[in-house]
C-alpha cells in the first residue's frame, strides 16, 4: 500500500484523489470530487484584494507590467529584495487591486528536529526514522513576513511560481505560510509557458487549483536527499576520522545522492576522450 502511494504522489499529475504527503505524519488519503470549477466559485464571492506570488522578483516585475499594461505602483516589501507591485485587475468578472510579489526560489527548508541535528546525537542508522520539519531559514524571514503582512488583507492567493515540479512545490510553500496566517484565502494556480501578453493573460482566464502530487514528489525527493546524505556523510565521515585521525582529523567526506553519479560522469568524460582523441586543425580570428 505505502509503495502504491508513493507511486501516486510520484507520477499522479490528474485529480480524481487528492494524495498529499505530510512530514513525518505518514500519508492522508481523502476522496475528492469537484462539482464546481474554480472560476464558478469566487465569481459567488465578492473580492477585493488579490495576493500573487512569483517565484523571483523579476517574474513579479514582468507579470505585473503586463497585467497593468505599464501602470503598476511599486512599492517595497519587507525584504529589499522583492518588491511589491499594486494595481487594478478584472479577474473572475470582478475589478480588483491585485498586489503582485515573489519568493526568491524556495522559500521553506527540510532540517532535522534539534536532537538529531549534532553529529554526535545519535547513530547516523536512525536518521532515516529520525523525526524532520520544514522551517524558514534565517535570510528567507523578511519574505516570509511580507506574504503573511500582504495575505492578512486578501480574499485570494494566485500562484504565479514556474510551472516545473520545483515551481509546484515552491507553491505550496507560499500557499502553506499564506494560510497559517489566512485559513480562508482562497488559492489559485496560474499556468504559463512564457511571459508573454498572450500566455499571462490566457492564465489569468484560466485558473486552476495548484497540484498536490506534484509538489509531494518534490516533498518525498527532499527528504530522501537529506536523509541519506546527512546519513552517510555522518558514518562514513566519523568512520574514516577513526581509521585516518592523521590526515582526516578536520575532514567532512560528504555523501550525496547526486554527487557519486555526477562523479562517474566527469571521470568518464575526462578520461575516456583522451585514449580517442584526434587532433584536427582549427582556426581563430585575432
Amino acid at each position: 500500500m505505502l509503495i502504491h502511494h508513493l507511486t501516486k504522489a510520484l507520477f499522479t499529475s490528474g485529480r480524481p484523489l487528492t494524495l498529499r504527503f505530510q512530514i513525518h505524519r505518514g500519508f492522508r488519503v481523502t476522496g475528492y470530487k469537484r462539482t464546481d470549477s474554480p472560476g464558478d466559485m469566487i465569481r459567488r464571492t465578492p473580492i477585493k484584494r488579490v495576493l500573487c506570488v512569483a517565484e523571483k522578483n523579476d517574474a513579479a516585475k514582468c507579470i505585473a507590467d503586463i497585467m497593468s499594461n505599464g501602470r503598476m505602483r511599486r512599492s517595497e516589501g519587507l525584504s529589499v529584495y522583492n518588491k511589491l507591485y499594486e494595481f487594478e485587475y478584472n479577474l473572475f468578472g470582478q475589478n480588483v487591486t491585485v498586489c503582485m510579489t515573489s519568493v526568491s526560489g524556495h522559500l521553506l527548508a527540510l532540517e532535522f528536529k534539534a536532537q538529531f541535528q549534532k553529529w554526535h546525537s545519535c547513530n547516523p542508522l536512525l536518521l532515516f526514522d529520525a523525526e524532520v520539519e520544514k522551517y524558514c531559514p534565517e535570510n528567507f524571514v523578511q519574505i516570509k513576513r511580507t506574504l503573511e503582512r500582504e495575505v492578512s488583507q486578501c480574499q485570494v492567493l494566485v500562484v504565479w511560481t514556474d510551472c516545473d515540479r520545483e515551481g509546484e512545490n515552491i507553491g505550496f510553500e507560499v500557499i502553506d505560510v499564506c494560510k497559517a496566517v489566512k485559513p480562508s484565502v482562497q488559492v489559485f494556480r496560474a499556468r504559463f509557458s512564457e511571459i508573454t501578453p498572450s500566455s499571462i493573460r490566457r492564465a489569468c482566464d484560466t485558473l486552476t487549483e495548484p497540484d498536490g502530487n506534484v509538489s509531494d514528489a518534490v516533498d518525498l525527493r527532499q527528504e530522501l536527499d537529506l536523509r541519506i546524505g546527512a546519513s552517510f556523510t555522518r558514518f562514513q565521515t566519523l568512520r574514516l576520522q577513526k581509521i585516518f585521525p592523521a590526515s582526516l582529523a578536520n575532514q567532512l567526506i560528504s555523501y550525496g545522492s547526486c554527487q557519486f553519479p555526477y562523479a562517474g560522469i566527469r571521470l568518464w568524460n575526462d578520461s575516456n576522450p583522451s585514449r580517442h582523441f584526434i587532433p584536427e586543425m582549427f582556426y581563430k580570428i585575432r
